[in-house]
């Protein structure tokens, strides 16, 4: 569990995981940055970046759903991972394409891959967040 799960004790809701709440504030930071792209981007980069960075909070939400089966709750964290990693190849583009400066890029990618080193742990604990079968 994440450093803010242990002091609360209890994780009622995917709401409460410190990953999602990041992963919800910075979808919304690249939505906001996307507005600032040419209009002739808005069918390919706009987009594909905020698909791929609103993604990651919809999977951890699908994740914790599937809590009953470690497997396919590593497999949605993992997807999770994936689109994080995909919202950083887009910000990537945006910053070959000037969109962006090296500055923000930096910033930018900075809390994306923090959001994939922090689903990265959850995989490595998976079986804390799962609940134990009883035969």
């Amino acid at each position: 569990m994440e450093d803010g799960e242990r002091r609360s004790g209890v994780i009622r809701s995917f709401r409460d995981l410190e990953v999602y709440q990041l992963a919800r504030r910075e979808a919304l930071k690249v939505f906001l940055l996307s507005k600032r792209f040419p209009p002739e981007e808005r069918y390919s980069l706009t987009d594909q970046i905020r698909r791929a960075s609103r993604a990651v909070a919809g999977m951890i939400a699908e994740a914790w759903a599937r809590r009953r089966y470690e497997a396919a709750f590593i497999s949605k964290l993992t997807d999770a991972m994936g689109e994080a990693m995909e919202t950083q190849a887009w910000l990537d583009s945006a910053l070959d394409c000037q969109y962006v400066n090296p500055e923000e890029h930096h910033r930018y990618d900075a809390a994306w891959q923090s959001i994939g080193a922090m689903l990265n742990r959850m995989i490595d604990r998976a079986a804390s967040f799962c609940p134990q079968r009883t035969k």
